[in-house]
């Protein structure tokens, strides 16, 4: 009974929250449930929270110690109007932010740019020049509150500005928390917000990850983003191995960037969806656990814990969301935020109801963060660590998806010649991801319209369809011409031959692979050079990717 009691030395080492682990009845509660004492075999086929493979979770204690982050996601607008967001989130009791940007910024576009009319501070908030990252995140204390930035082909850029504004606020980078998103393979395989080829934006991937493991440690410089994927149309299992793939890919990719592994896997962090398939989805994170911390430990030689133990952030599923009876997207969130902490999350944002039809209103957003705080206050579900652990029903679902994701593996190290790396970039190259996400799509869209599956108020139990929809956010014309004014202005007012001189060295810094490009990112956006005059000097050197079209 080794096993038990190296669980029992971390869970006695670990805090306590302030809170009573008991039923609403009185009954006190194990802080862990398994096979009967002494039945040490069927205990380790299980296993322990906080031991390799783990299976039941990264820490010994779980939710006894500290509650997941609660991490709203946010952004439309201007900076001003999404900075006034953040801090209603904080003053609701929101525990970290998490920044949705608009889709120029996603693209590496400025807002004066004729191609993003009409798309101004639509999906997100328009961040074009320092200006508007400091206005963004003016009077928040960016040393004492962890930030989640969904930004990809541009993320070193928004990194640096992010650094910038903590810096000129008196925060050391090595102060900074928080995640940047800056998985670049699955735009390719999924959300399509691509600039570059693949090869020169995993070269931005990589210094960044460089940058962070020598600067920054307590920042996450990629968050591996199964998400988008399950987005996109893909089955749990898909999304489970796509997902993992990519992150063996930047484990890859870093190891040939002359890190060793234990120097940046720390802090590697993932990113997955929780889906409506209640069962499904928490044994998705159980086989997500298991498979990274196997494979860092066997295959890439992974010693320190701190590297085996795959640790993620989860967001309700907005393809689960419906525009008619909106009011029952909370039901459906509820649903799938249980089974993001059943299934051991670190951090989770919950859905708005009104997000099939605009971005949240500031009262939907409310109902959201409350959602999240009846269940970790009030359900008792965190008193116990995987407490569906050893049920016969999610461990064989446990193991099934894992043996799913294992022959998709074997599918794309074969591709690559037993390189995971040249597999990921053998199944963009050729439409394989692409094409199996597609089919999984049409496949489950058969099924909704012959009504083999059955989504309330789309193809069954639909009356009520015809009540009038709640109050929504609206972003107005004005928004957008007053942010490209405010981009004109900071124009007008910087030192021009500065900006010149820093875009020149970003552009040389780009032709040269040997050369870590973040301190050349940071000079030019305290230049205040914008985000697209960055991303067009970088696309004279990398080039722009046109996709080829899947047939």
């Amino acid at each position: 009974m080794a096993s038990e009691q190296r669980w029992r030395e971390q869970f006695d080492g670990a805090p306590v929250r302030d809170a009573e682990f008991t039923t609403l009845s009185g009954v006190p509660l194990e802080p862990l449930y398994g096979p009967p004492v002494g039945d040490g075999d069927a205990v380790d086929r299980v296993g322990w929270p906080g031991q390799f493979p783990y299976t039941r979770g990264p820490y010994a204690s779980m939710y006894r110690s500290k509650l997941w982050t609660m991490r709203m996601f946010a952004g439309f607008g201007t900076a001003a109007d999404t900075n006034e967001r953040f801090h209603e989130i904080l003053a609701a009791g929101g525990t970290g932010l998490s920044t949705a940007f608009d889709l120029p910024t996603l693209m590496g576009r400025d807002s004066d740019d004729p191609t993003c009319e009409g798309e101004v501070g639509k999906c997100g908030v328009a961040v074009d020049t320092l200006a508007d990252m400091e206005q963004l995140f003016a009077g928040i204390d960016l040393g004492a509150v962890t930030t989640s930035m969904t930004i990809n082909s541009p993320a070193a850029v928004v990194l640096a500005m992010y650094i910038a504004t903590a810096e000129r606020s008196g925060v050391p980078r090595a102060a900074l928390g928080g995640t940047l998103q800056n998985d670049i393979l699955k735009e390719y395989q999924a959300q399509k917000e691509f600039v570059f080829p693949p090869r020169p934006s995993m070269r931005l991937v990589a210094d960044t990850i460089r940058f962070a493991a020598a600067e920054m440690p307590r920042w996450h410089p990629v968050s591996i983003s199964g998400y988008h994927i399950r987005e996109a149309g893909s089955t749990a299992a898909q999304e489970l191995a796509f997902t993992l793939a990519n992150g063996f890919a930047y484990v890859e990719l870093a190891r040939a960037a002359g890190l060793a592994v234990d120097a940046f896997a720390p802090r590697l962090s993932f990113f997955f969806n929780a889906h409506i398939d209640f069962f499904e989805e928490i044994a998705k994170y159980r086989a997500a656990r298991r498979i990274w911390a196997t494979w860092l430990r066997d295959r890439y030689g992974a010693t320190d814990p701190r590297s085996l133990t795959l640790r993620f952030h989860t967001q309700t599923a907005g393809v689960s969301l419906t525009a008619q009876q909106p009011e029952l997207n909370i039901a459906r969130t509820a649903i799938e935020a249980l089974a993001g902490v059943l299934g051991g999350t670190q951090s989770l944002h919950t859905n708005s109801m009104d997000e099939a039809l605009a971005l949240p209103t500031e009262r939907t957003a409310r109902i959201a963060l409350r959602t999240q705080q009846v269940i970790a206050h009030e359900t008792g579900v965190a008193h116990v660590a995987d407490p569906l652990g050893g049920s016969w029903f999610v461990e064989a679902l446990t193991d099934e998806l894992e043996a799913q994701a294992t022959a998709i593996f074997e599918h794309l190290l074969e591709l690559g010649d037993g390189s995971m790396l040249e597999g990921v970039h053998a199944g963009i190259d050729t439409g394989w991801f692409q094409g199996q996400i597609s089919d999984a799509a049409y496949d489950l869209e058969r099924k909704l319209m012959d009504g083999r599956r059955i989504v309330v108020g789309v193809n069954e139990f639909t009356g009520g369809n015809e009540e009038d929809q709640p109050e929504l956010l609206r972003i107005t014309a004005e928004q957008e011409q007053t942010q490209v004014k405010r981009l004109q202005a900071v124009k007008a007012d910087r030192d021009d031959d500065a900006v010149r001189a820093a875009l020149a060295v970003v552009r040389d810094d780009a032709e040269r692979p040997d050369v870590n490009l973040m301190p050349a990112l940071l000079t030019a956006v305290q230049t205040y050079a914008t985000e697209g005059e960055i991303m067009d000097t970088l696309a004279e050197v990398f080039g722009r990717y046109v996709e080829t079209p899947v047939l």
